[in-house]
Order: C-alpha cells, then structure tokens, then sequence
C-alpha cells in the first residue's frame, strides 16, 4: 500500500508554487514597480508560506517571511517606492527565502551570515509600528460582551441601499478564532488586507467573550463578522484562510438578493443547501435573502477552477512510462508476428494491427505529455544565478528569457540545472565586459543574457546568449598551446577554435576566482548534454557576444530510429543525430593514405567512418552498393558512417544500460525489438570523436 503524503509533504509541495509565484512576481516588479496587481501577489506569496510555517514551527522561515512580508506591506500601503537597490534587497529576501524553505524541507542547515546579513538589509525599510498603529479604519468596529453561544444576530449599518451591489455577489464571513491562532505567527489584519483585495469590506464586526482579568491569557476568543460584495468566486476567499482552517472556525454565507428587474426573484434562483451545513449567520433583518453556507474545515471544498490540476508522485509515473514502453515493445511483436503469416494487406487483422499500433503511439504520447514540463521554473532559477554572479564580478546584468512555456522531460528540467548554471557564470565572467569597458564601446553598461527555449524538429532547443566581447579566438589558442591541448603549428578553422572551450582542463580564466580559474571548463557542461542524448555548440562575433546552443531530444524513454545491420549485427541509430542515408557505389569511394576514405557526395568530400572497425567487430563481405550515414558532429563537422543495411524505422523503448550492466564507449542505450532481441544503440558523437580525435 502506497504511503500517502503527510501535511507538512504537502506544505512543501504548495510552498514551491507560492516560491515560483514569488520569483515571477519579483521579476514582473522590476519592470514595472507601480504594478499594485504583482505587489499583493508578492505579498500573498511571502503571507502564505509564512502562515503554512508557523503551524509547523519552522521559527527561522517564521522570522525571516515576517519581515519580508513587512517591508512588501509597506510597499503594498505606498508608505514605501521601490527603488533600484529595494529591488535587489527584494531579490536577495527571495533567494534566501527560498534556501529556507529547502532547509526546512530537507532538515538540512543554511548560511545563518547570509540570513543575517539580508536581514541587516532590510532593516531600514522596516518601520517602528506599534499594536496602537494597528487598526481598521474603513471598518466599523463593535464589541459584545455576551458570551460566543449567545451571539446573535447583529445588524449592520449603512446597508439599506443594496443598489451598490448589484452584478456582485456578497459574502457573509464568520470568523471565531482561538489563541492558537496568534501562538504560530499570524495577525488577522493581513487577512483582512487580503480580503478587501477582492472586493469592498463594509463592515468589520468584532464580538467577544470576555474572561475575567486573570484568564485573559489562558481563553481568548475573538469573533469576526465581515460582508463583502465581490465579483471574486468563492474559492478565491477560501484560498485566503486556507493557512488557518485548523485555527478557527469559519463560516462563508453567500446572499441571493431577489431582483426586481426581468421577473426574477428569489424563487427563480435555485441553490443547494446541505442540511449538515451550519445555520447561516444572517447579518440584518431588512433584507431579504437565502443563503447558501458554505462550512471550511479540513475537508477542504471542491470547487471549480479554469484549469484543474492533479498531483501525482513521480514514481508512479515513471511506472507508468515503462509500461507504455513494454506496451510498445509487446505491439512490435505481435506485429512481427502478424508479417511472417503473410496475410494480405486488406485483411481485417491487418487492419486491427495498424490500429493497435497507432493507438500505442497515442498512448506513449499521452503518458510522455504528463511526464513534460514548462522549463520556467528552470529559468526562474537561472535569475538569482545571474544576480550572484554579476555580484561576484562586479559587473551590471540582467537576464532576459523567452519561451518559458516550452515543454521538455522533467528528467531534463533536473539534470540540466547545472549545465545552465555553468554556462551562465561563464557568460557573465568572460562573456561581458564591465561597465566601463561596455560604454567605451558604445555598448549599454548594463549587459544581457539570454535564455530560450523553443521546439524546432523534434528536439528542444536551449540557447545561452551574452551581447559580451565574443570568443577572442587568438586567446583560445594561445591558452590550448601553452597547455599542450594543441601543437603550435595546427592551423585552425574558427569553428575548431570555438570548440577548443569544450577541452578538459581548458580555461582562459587568468587568474583563480571564485567562478573560474580551476580547469572546470565547458567539458563538463559537454558530458552532462551529452548524457542526456544530446550536442551542445557555439558560435560566435567578436565584439558582439557568444551563442552557447544545447539541442536534446524530447524526451529520454522513447525514441525513434533507424534499425540497421553492421557485421551481421543488428544496432539501432537515432533519427535525430542522422541528416541523410545515402547508398553509394564503390566508385564514390575515394583513399587517402593508407586508412582514410572519403564519400564523395554532391561535389564535396566527406570523411567516413566504418562502423565494423569502429566496434571491433568482423568485416561483412565487400559489397558493390553500401549504405552510409550522413551525420553531424558539432565539434568535426559532417561524415559519413558506413554500414551494413538500413532494414527499417520505427519507434524503440530506450533502456539504460549503465544501471544495469555499465557504461559502453560508442554505445548510449540499447532496446528491445519486434522479436525479442536486444539491440544496442549507436552513440553517433561518441563514434566520430574516437575516430578524429
């Protein structure tokens, strides 16, 4: 039996979201800092974690979103503009709220100076504000002595003309808090800001059981009356007090005001009550009403959203990915099968075949869709590496992204944080000049970096772009030299220069600091991509910046290829690493030395690479007519793969091999096929770097 997640499990699990709402926020502020909108969404974001933290007793997080959400309340109130440097000390409460909620997540320690020292820097934005300060002056405020069993109904004022209501619905609140509610953190004034966000508030009604002098602290209790016309859903009201279900009592009333207009009325309005349901709170006599109760405790309403959602554990859905694969696999085979009978094509089962397979097709294409995700989280993760890197070098950046809503494989949101993060130190570090250097070249002393992703012939395209210096290509080979990466006198073309960055142990960096210096060069970021089936390259205008390209396939459980032969071996090769096939003559052939081969093909030569010898395995017999494919390798340009026989395409489960057995030079994966064999998986990159390197 499946463990279900606990409260706190799902804390978290919401507390992500409010930090992804957050970090959006944040950056839509820096482009337009009088947006009231993204201020209180900022604020509802910090007010929210903050809340949900307090019923755990996460005390550090408590403290720390207290203060941030003070100096957002400022800003919310106008008491306080926000400036270039408030915005960065938003930025920096942001990221470190974010290494709290990850400490209190995992149990985990965090930077205690940094915490301090971002507390430091809010402190001159926090005000001196006194209980005596703290009040509702739109509200009206009444207390009732009798005790909280005789509380009755109590009329409100000024609302005999219910003219100003009308194509809004209004919502009686009832809260009755206990002092629990105060013990983890939170001030009902917030809740009542956030309130009168969706609609106008006209009347605040405290009522109160009062103890005797010296009970006061043990049995306090507060009760809130509050009408509310909105054009708001009811959920919306929900999500405010969501944090303190467990703290009080809270009754929504919704009044149906009968209309006077067009024949409607009361009557006409059909609502459900639920005789369960707690007694509405009527809150004046005048007016004529029915009302449907809406009761909040923690069987939390269902209620109905533009887009719903659903949470599931990512283990189930890979169990449900890697039955999708063997789904896929069984309908191979029974294809297979089907093939030897040699029945005729228009045969009924024939037909069923073809329909079975195109509905395992729809179907791994479902299951794939549910395991895909925006990389905007991604991004958003990449602007607080910007912010520190620009910090640690002195410079002035900015990040710029596009195509946040690009779909990939959440293996590749996971994985790929590292890469990223490697290529955006480096773009920052060697990419842009400071600022001095930038105005001298008539630059803006503020530079940019770029991060997109996009879908372009079924791969993900991930682009890191600086408007730096660019490559300085005599540099590059001087520092490959004087490493010994490279002989003196090897002349080389400007995209061979370009990749010299992708060496082990290559830097350009002059000195050792704390982003460079060390040898950890963009190799790393090479086999990480590649790990992932994919290539990464650059290019590159001196003086105006640097591309740094990633592409990947999209996604890591399915793929399509080519099924081919290679001494009599059956291996499979990618569609997406294969820019053409070509069957070839021995004429076309051409020797150079005593090894090299060249395919010529179009009026150009193209080096070719014999899969046998590449794999040590025994030559096939000469043949007149042989196949080869033409593929790319990002850092040795275009050639040509000699083979045995192309037998067909289709769609092949990849299983790993290096959980099961171990890593194979040459060979990324391996699948299962139509009759049940094993068939390994040609790493294309791999094969041309071994044979030119």
């Amino acid at each position: 039996m499946e463990k279900k997640p606990s409260i706190r499990e799902m804390f978290f699990e919401e507390a992500e979201e409010l930090l992804e709402a957050l970090t959006e926020g944040l950056g839509e502020l820096e482009n337009d800092t009088q947006n009231i909108d993204v201020v209180n969404a900022v604020f509802r974001a910090v007010h929210s974690i903050k809340g949900g933290a307090g019923a755990f007793a996460l005390d550090d997080l408590v403290d720390f979103a207290h203060k941030f959400e003070t100096v957002m309340d400022q800003i919310r109130g106008q008491s306080l503009d926000i400036d270039s440097d408030l915005m960065r000390v938003l930025h920096k409460s942001g990221d470190q709220l974010c290494d709290l909620v990850e400490a209190a997540r995992d149990d985990s320690s965090f930077d205690v100076n940094a915490r301090n020292n971002i507390l430091k820097e809010l402190e001159p934005y926090l005000d001196e504000i006194s209980d005596d300060e703290i009040s509702f002056d739109s509200l009206s405020l009444e207390f009732d002595a009798a005790p909280i069993q005789d509380f009755g109904p109590i009329s409100i004022e000024n609302c005999e003309d219910d003219s100003e209501y009308h194509n809004k619905d209004i919502y009686n609140i009832r809260i009755s808090a206990n002092d629990k509610l105060y013990k983890v953190g939170h001030e009902p004034l917030y809740l009542f800001d956030q309130l009168s966000e969706l609609g106008e508030v006209d009347n605040c009604l405290v009522a109160s059981s009062i103890p005797k002098f010296n009970d006061l602290e043990k049995d306090y209790h507060l009760i809130w009356e509050i009408k509310i016309s909105t054009n708001h859903q009811e959920f919306e009201i929900h999500n405010i007090f969501e944090f303190i279900l467990d703290l009080s009592d809270i009754v929504i009333s919704k009044e149906v005001t009968e209309l006077t207009e067009n024949n409607f009325s009361s009557e006409n309005i059909k609502t459900e009550i639920n005789e369960n349901k707690p007694t509405p709170v009527h809150l004046g006599e005048s007016t004529d009403i029915s009302a449907t109760t809406l009761s909040l405790n923690k069987k939390t309403l269902e209620t109905k959203t533009q887009k719903a959602t659903l949470r599931v554990d990512l283990e189930r859905v890979d169990r449900l990915i890697n039955n999708v694969g063997e789904l896929i696999i069984n309908q191979a085979m029974i294809n297979q099968c089907v093939e030897k009978l040699q029945l005729p094509p228009t045969s009924q089962i024939m037909n069923e075949i073809e329909e079975y397979k195109l509905l395992a097709r729809d179907i791994q294409e479902g299951v794939m869709a549910i395991r895909a995700q925006p990389v905007k989280p991604l991004f958003q993760r990449m602007g607080r590496i910007v912010r520190e890197a620009a910090e640690a070098t002195g410079k002035k950046a900015r990040l710029v992204t596009i195509g946040e809503s690009t779909e990939v494989d959440k293996t590749f949101i996971e994985r790929l944080a590292d890469p990223l993060t490697h290529m955006i130190r480096n773009a920052i570090d060697h990419g842009l000049e400071d600022s001095i250097g930038r105005e001298n070249s008539g630059k803006n002393p503020e530079g940019t970096i770029h991060l997109s992703a996009v879908h372009r012939s079924g791969n993900v395209i991930l682009e890191v772009s600086d408007d730096g210096a660019g490559i300085n290509r005599k540099k590059v080979q001087e520092k490959a030299v004087a490493k010994g990466l490279i002989s003196s006198d090897a002349e080389l073309t400007d995209n061979e220069i370009d990749n010299l960055l992708f060496l082990p142990g290559f830097s350009t960096a002059s000195q050792v600091s704390s982003l460079s210096g060390r040898g950890v060069g963009m190799d790393v970021v090479k086999n990480a991509v590649q790990q992932l089936g994919g290539r990464i390259s650059v290019s590159s205008n001196f003086g105006k910046g640097s591309t740094f390209s990633i592409v990947l396939p999209l996604t890591l459980a399915v793929m399509d290829g080519f099924v081919i032969s290679v001494a009599n071996q059956t291996m499979v090769v990618p569609i997406s690493s294969i820019i053409e096939t070509v069957a070839a003559s021995h004429d076309s052939i051409h020797t150079i030395g005593q090894e090299e081969r060249l395919l010529f093909l179009r009026g150009k030569y193209i080096p070719v690479i014999n899969i046998a010898d590449s794999l040590k395995l025994n030559h096939p017999n000469q043949q007149d007519i042989k196949n080869y494919l033409i593929v790319k390798n990002e850092t040795f340009g275009v050639c040509a793969l000699e083979i045995q026989e192309i037998h067909d395409q289709r769609q092949i489960v990849v299983k790993n091999l290096e959980t099961q057995y171990c890593t194979i030079p040459e060979i990324s994966a391996a699948t299962i096929l139509g009759d049940g064999k094993i068939a390994l998986i040609l790493d294309t990159d791999e094969i041309t770097r071994r044979n030119f390197s």
